[in-house]
């Protein structure tokens, strides 16, 4: 059974004190510490399982593998996104859970073919929406953004308070090539779709091959779901 602590509120003068504690740190020391800082039941941790997916993943599971995984099922992943999902959860013995948007207002998107007019609102039915259920019982969302994905995620801090939770961005200053040497070193696995040309991962009807998040929202300016904004 699933225990939520009270959640409770990050003043900004801790957060600043957290941002200076951890810049320092490993990145396995951060997330031993979050668990020093913050009581399990008060962190919600999610994955997109996409294309690098495994680097967090990993982290946690050397961590603290009674960490729950939170996982947006929108009903329009690959097929290999969810295959992907099974894999890293036997490898890291990952607690997932899914999550989806209520039926009926999926439906809609779906006979709508809401993706297509309006992206940003299918990602808000079928992502943001869903998440905002559980995101009110928990202190610290634990994401995997990295700074130089795009010119939203290089603004932000290793802590930072986003509305009424505490986001907390482990791999924000990691590079591209200290990721991919990572990746290398510890042999982790890439999703399938990485080898066909894709390098970020989201709903297949909104995903494209392509460098980095190029292949995503294919011709329209949206960068992000909506998620971490």
């Amino acid at each position: 059974m699933e225990v939520v602590a009270e959640k409770r509120e990050v003043a900004a003068a801790e957060v600043a004190l957290l941002n200076t504690k951890y810049r320092n740190l490993s990145l396995h020391e951060r997330i031993e510490e979050l668990y020093k800082d913050f009581k399990l039941s008060e962190v919600m941790l999610t994955s997109s399982f996409a294309a690098t997916s495994a680097f967090l993943l990993k982290l946690f599971s050397d961590v603290n593998r009674d960490q729950l995984v939170y996982f947006i099922d929108t009903g329009y992943h690959f097929e290999e996104t969810l295959q992907y999902k099974k894999k890293l959860s036997e490898i890291y013995g990952l607690k997932v859970k899914s999550i989806n948007a209520v039926k009926e207002e999926h439906e809609f998107t779906k006979n709508d073919q809401t993706w297509k007019k309006n992206p940003d609102f299918c990602c808000h039915i079928n992502k943001v929406k869903p998440l905002d259920q559980i995101k009110a019982k928990y202190t610290v969302w634990v994401s995997g953004l990295m700074e130089w994905q795009s010119d939203h995620r290089a603004s932000l801090n290793i802590f930072e308070n986003r509305g009424e939770i505490l986001k907390f961005y482990p791999l924000l200053d990691v590079t591209k090539k200290e990721r991919d040497e990572f990746i290398k070193e510890h042999q982790l696995p890439f999703h399938p779709l990485v080898a066909k040309g894709y390098s970020s991962i989201g709903c297949s009807h909104c995903t494209l091959p392509g460098e980095e998040r190029s292949g995503r929202w294919n011709n329209n300016p949206k960068t992000e779901c909506g998620l971490h904004l």
